[in-house]
């Protein structure tokens, strides 16, 4: 069977930087080809050189089996290649149908629009997927699930035979993930090629075929998904066996609490929430997509203005009406969304690690002492491993799990006692997650006390001393961490409209 794709020692190289190293990738006809790397080993350099964003600087890309330029994104939708990235490109305030055929709109004489023709055609591709959506929906009032599905419409509407989904299942949950696969089994089922760009290693043997593993710029290897274990294929990913030891669960019955919220309200979304975390403690916070615990971060930080509730730290009442106040007392948090509320992407590591304490660098003139940012900044890079050229890298140059360090250095040089982790390690690496695991658990060994948000439970379960479950705003339960709770207990809670418990302290919660 000629391959629809095939790329034959690729090469790439940027300033000081040999990206790709003699890549070999194929996909054939009629399959679900899963491409895995940690971040920065190559992936999406290679994804690019096939959709004609970045030119090779060696190596030979054939398509059907004839050596073939794709010089252009044009060029390759031509072939019939099309790339979904994970962040979607849809115009929000057009239609569904709009946004599928933007600039290739039907037109009627003198030009104007054929509104009745664009919506049919995007009807049919719609039919052809057996999809329920009205081509006249504004694009903005869809759920991210369904712009997903608008982006594979789009893509299919240039008679698409090769679709690369990078990162596809990143904010969706269960059921939205369950109903992507069948879009994507169908789609594969007519023979089209399917390079499927994932950090989530339980879906490979839901949806791929065969693997292929890269690793810092070059191929590791292809395997079956059916036949080879998860665990090699992370073996293969990060050239070491990872530690996937459950933390230690420590006696903290003694340990005073630094954070203590009583009480907490905000509209619908967030109904009478009370609950602490004490010193050295990681307080794991699981539920159900628009549960409320993301709320709940933001209304303790200050981001959303609270309705009622009182917040201690340190055991002593602080009024808390935005971020500044919080970040005074003690309080950090590194958002879910961390290239828009946790990093300045267009500035350097050094910049990023010390805008949240730029008074310490500061003089009374208003002179910044960039020697010591300098120490500073790379004072923080040694002790946390962040892989970088320098503390001038810009850090949108940086892999996912990079950038996550310097938020947390960050908020480390802030010296906050109390830092709130909204999803850690969403887009990041099975070798970078296990390194901010182990930093998480140092920091509480540290004293710190620690909240971390998470939609995956395996995630809440390896790492938090205690579990609160929230389900449509309230809290409905706090679990031990450890062996003690299981998958089931967590959706039990997550499933349960009311609230069983509304502990107001740590040890009521254990007793």
């Amino acid at each position: 069977m000629t391959p629809l794709v095939e790329m034959r020692g690729i090469e790439k190289r940027f300033p000081g930087v040999h990206a790709l190293k003699g890549v070999q990738f194929e996909l054939r006809p009629g399959e679900v080809h899963a491409l895995m790397g940690e971040n920065g080993a190559g992936k999406s350099t290679l994804m690019k050189i096939l959709s004609g964003i970045y030119q090779r600087d060696g190596g030979d890309i054939l398509i059907d089996g004839t050596p073939t330029e794709i010089d252009s994104p044009r060029t390759a939708q031509t072939l019939g290649l099309s790339i979904i990235h994970q962040e979607l490109s849809l115009m929000n305030d057009l239609t569904v149908a709009q946004n599928i055929f933007i600039g290739r709109e039907p037109r009627r004489r003198f030009g104007r629009l054929d509104e009745p023709a664009l919506n049919r055609a995007a009807a049919g591709i719609f039919e052809r997927l057996n999809l329920h959506l009205d081509p006249r929906t504004q694009v903005g009032t869809l759920t991210i699930a369904r712009q997903q599905l608008v982006e594979i419409a789009k893509a299919l509407s240039y008679r698409s035979r090769v679709l690369v989904m990078d990162e596809p299942t990143a904010a969706l949950n269960d059921r939205e993930i369950d109903e992507l696969f069948i879009i994507i089994r169908q789609i594969r089922d007519e023979g089209a090629g399917i390079v499927y760009i994932s950090h989530k290693m339980d879906e490979l043997k839901r949806i791929a075929d065969r693997v292929t593993v890269m690793r810092d710029g070059a191929t590791v290897g292809t395997v079956s998904a059916a036949e080879t274990p998860v665990a090699e294929i992370i073996r293969m990913m990060v050239g070491r066996e990872l530690d996937n030891e459950t933390l230690q669960i420590p006696d903290l019955s003694a340990a005073p609490d630094l954070l203590e919220v009583r009480g907490l309200n905000r509209g619908r979304e967030i109904r009478d929430v009370s609950f602490s975390v004490r010193k050295g403690e990681i307080l794991g916070f699981a539920g159900l997509m628009g549960a409320g615990r993301t709320e709940v971060a933001r209304a303790v930080f200050g981001a959303d203005r609270r309705d009622s509730g009182e917040i201690l730290v340190h055991g002593k009442k602080v009024e808390i009406r935005a971020p500044y106040d919080a970040v005074a007392a003690g309080i950090g948090y590194l958002s879910e969304d961390r290239k828009h509320f946790g990093l300045a992407t267009g500035m350097d590591v050094r910049a990023n690690i010390a805008m949240a304490s730029m008074e310490r660098f500061t003089s009374r003139t208003g002179a910044l002492d960039e020697r010591a940012m300098r120490e500073t900044a790379q004072d923080y890079i040694r002790r946390l491993g962040i892989r970088t050229p320098s503390d001038r890298q810009e850090v949108r140059l940086l892999s996912g799990g990079n950038q996550q360090k310097v938020v947390i250095a960050k908020w480390l040089l802030r010296d906050c006692d109390v830092l709130i982790f909204d999803e850690p390690t969403r887009g990041i690496d099975v070798g970078a997650k296990s390194e901010i695991y182990r930093l998480l658990a140092d920091l509480a060994a540290e004293g710190r006390a620690i909240i971390v948000i998470s939609s995956e439970l395996p995630e809440i379960l390896r790492l938090s001393h205690r579990i609160a479950v929230m389900c449509e705003g309230r809290l409905t339960g706090i679990l031990p961490g450890g062996a003690e709770t299981t998958q089931e207990d967590i959706m039990r809670l997550a499933t349960q409209r009311e609230a069983v418990m509304e502990p107001t302290t740590a040890q009521e919660a254990i007793q």
